[in-house]
């Protein structure tokens, strides 16, 4: 499978990428950071992903190299922790540009390779605040959100064209920069990177074949 993974040079996507790659699938890595080495074939680095013309031309530059394109990973995305009230208005619109707007432009981009290879498979990482968000989350929850929309909606437009559209919805994933921002907390519920990338192998895999429009929750008991 070929396997383009947006945002995959975040500690998420690198474990992502790593393991599609053990799995003898072809990854291609598409993000806004610098590029540099890893387990994809393909880097595509200093590419904005909420830039509708800088993603196509770099989906169309991955398609080419790859031969194709099997499935879209939109790991893309970012987190604020912020009341509403004394909040900035701004990151509504920073979490909604980094989390459902480059979302929405990769998936937008990766549609005509998906049906060009005859379907396929998109999955996005969503978060389970778009479920149940406490005080400080409203700007990052609502983003999410609407990852959560857009995977529903689109799956149902896109039912019967042999392309597939899920997500996952992450608890805290246990990264470097998590455990900085959070040093007091409570880490036994985290998400381990690894163990959403497992969960996203499993989604653009024929064993889920009948999966679509869902957005699973991921938790460790804890």
């Amino acid at each position: 499978m070929r396997i383009l993974v947006a945002g995959g040079l975040g500690a998420l996507g690198k474990a992502v990428a790593a393991e599609l790659a053990a799995r003898d699938m072809q990854v291609a890595i598409v993000d806004m950071a610098s590029a540099e080495a890893g387990a994809a074939s393909v880097v595509l680095g200093g590419v904005d992903l909420a830039d509708e013309a800088s993603v196509t031309k770099a989906y169309s530059e991955v398609t080419a190299s790859l031969g194709g394109l099997d499935a879209v990973v939109n790991v893309a995305g970012g987190f604020i922790w912020e009341p509403v009230e004394g909040g900035s208005i701004d990151s509504w619109d920073r979490m909604y540009r980094m989390n459902l707007r480059t979302a929405a432009v990769s998936a937008r981009a990766a549609i005509p390779h998906l049906l060009a290879g005859g379907g396929g498979s998109i999955v996005n990482v969503g978060a389970a605040a778009a479920n149940a968000a406490a005080m400080g989350m409203a700007p990052y929850a609502a983003s999410k959100a609407g990852v959560k929309a857009l995977t529903e909606s689109l799956a149902d437009e896109l039912r019967g064209r042999g392309i597939r559209v899920n997500a996952i919805l992450p608890t805290i994933i246990d990264t470097p920069a998590n455990r900085r921002d959070m040093p007091d907390a409570d880490r036994s519920g985290w998400v381990t990177p690894g163990g959403a990338a497992r969960a996203i192998a499993l989604l653009i895999s024929a064993d889920a074949a009948c999966i679509t429009g869902a957005s699973i929750v991921l938790s460790l008991p804890g």
